[in-house]
């Protein structure tokens, strides 16, 4: 990745397409439909990161039905310590017990944050007193400063990139009586240079829109429809 100050997003995304094209022009990626939109989720060494196995199916889902955007249909798992995760224009990580990156992993999240990345972090345990709130917490505060995560306001462009929102979706998780028996008003990120690197939910959002996609028309209302706007805001901000 470029050793520049802080990319803008629009920046990063045009690095990922440059880079993306001359590996196609030397031969090292085979031909396939260019894609706006790829779901990479984030494998590291510690706790349980293959959380919500068929969320990413019904977030692609809706990407689908509901933008222009030209979305790989499949999922891709890449190791948070492989420096492949810093092409990647979102990425999304989970769980729910201990997070402690290696020096590997925590090099590439900073560089990734920093330079122009997005990563969507998801509590499953929807539980801010939790071990993986505790811990991820705990890393983010080692690498970008005490005070560097914030709550977001209802105000944030996040709640209008796509649907409007009041705020944050709440989950039926929230209140089930396995996490802390709360519904959180809130979500937190860490800015960089004035755009949203990181957006961190302790509100089970994962487990939330996983289920069998079958289903869905069940729903009263589409609950991935936040997840649209988590992706546009990744892609646009």
């Amino acid at each position: 990745m470029p050793n520049q100050n802080h990319l803008s997003r629009a920046q990063f995304l045009r690095w990922i397409a440059g880079g993306l094209a001359a590996a196609a022009l030397s031969g090292r990626l085979n031909a396939a439909p260019a894609y706006d939109f790829w779901f990479t989720r984030l494998k590291y060494d510690s706790g349980d990161w293959d959380v919500d196995q068929r969320m990413p199916s019904n977030l692609i889902t809706s990407l689908i039905d509901y933008t222009t955007l030209r979305v790989d249909p499949k999922e891709h798992v890449v190791e948070l310590a492989d420096p492949k995760m810093l092409t990647a224009p979102f990425c999304y990580l989970a769980g729910h017990k201990l997070v402690e990156f290696n020096p590997a992993e925590r090099r590439n999240f900073e560089r990734y944050v920093r330079n122009g990345g997005f990563v969507f972090v998801d509590d499953c345990n929807h539980d801010i007193d939790g071990l993986f709130a505790k811990s991820f917490e705990r890393e983010m505060a080692s690498i970008f400063g005490a005070a560097a995560m914030k709550k977001l306001p209802a105000a944030h462009p996040i709640y209008r990139s796509f649907f409007k929102f009041d705020g944050p979706p709440a989950t039926s998780f929230e209140l089930n009586g396995w996490g802390d028996d709360l519904v959180h008003d809130y979500i937190k990120g860490i800015e960089i240079g004035g755009r949203l690197g990181l957006l961190y939910s302790n509100k089970d959002y994962g487990c939330e829109w996983d289920y069998d996609w079958r289903n869905k028309r069940f729903l009263a209302e589409d609950n991935t429809k936040f997840g649209v706007n988590i992706v546009m805001y990744a892609l646009t901000a």
